[in-house]
């Protein structure tokens, strides 16, 4: 887990900020999305992604990582099966922040923190994949572009002087 960061804190010591971040972390992940402050949801989004990268990688040692944070053994599971696999295709940004109207009673800033659980756009993913080739393909043919005119040049100098060989 990260340490704490320097500035406001969101509980009264560091280690009840960490308790309140594991709390709020398993809730989202047995809920998919939870309401609270703003700068509670940003603190809790940096955790849960690198949770989220955990759980994708699956083996023994990600799974007790995890552990050390979420304690509910129920959620690890759902995490590393059910999370883990929605995420498969994904290469970040797992969870999503909304804000939404203040809190009546003091005016606090509001946000939904959620679970992007869209597939991700075969479309992009796509274009992604064609750009990759397209540079893979004009770096291959610039190459040989280049090595191919010298080639051509040196077999023509040796077949002139064969030739003038031959001749006398």
């Amino acid at each position: 887990m990260p340490t704490p960061k320097k500035g406001p804190h969101l509980a009264s010591s560091p280690a009840h900020e960490r308790l309140m971040l594991a709390n709020m972390s398993t809730s989202l992940f047995q809920h998919s999305r939870i309401t609270t402050t703003l700068p509670k949801a940003k603190r809790l989004r940096p955790l849960a992604e690198r949770l989220i990268t955990f759980a994708k990688r699956g083996d023994l040692h990600s799974r007790r990582r995890v552990m050390r944070v979420i304690r509910n053994k129920s959620v690890v599971h759902r995490l590393f099966t059910e999370i883990a696999q929605q995420m498969e295709q994904r290469e970040g940004g797992y969870t999503r922040i909304v804000k939404i109207a203040p809190r009546h009673g003091d005016a606090a800033p509001q946000a939904i923190i959620e679970l992007v659980t869209e597939p991700v756009s075969a479309k992009q993913a796509v274009v992604k994949e064609a750009q990759a080739a397209a540079k893979v393909a004009s770096d291959a043919e610039t190459k040989p572009a280049e090595t191919a005119p010298q080639a051509v040049e040196a077999e023509a100098t040796a077949t002139k002087k064969d030739d003038e060989k031959q001749a006398e």
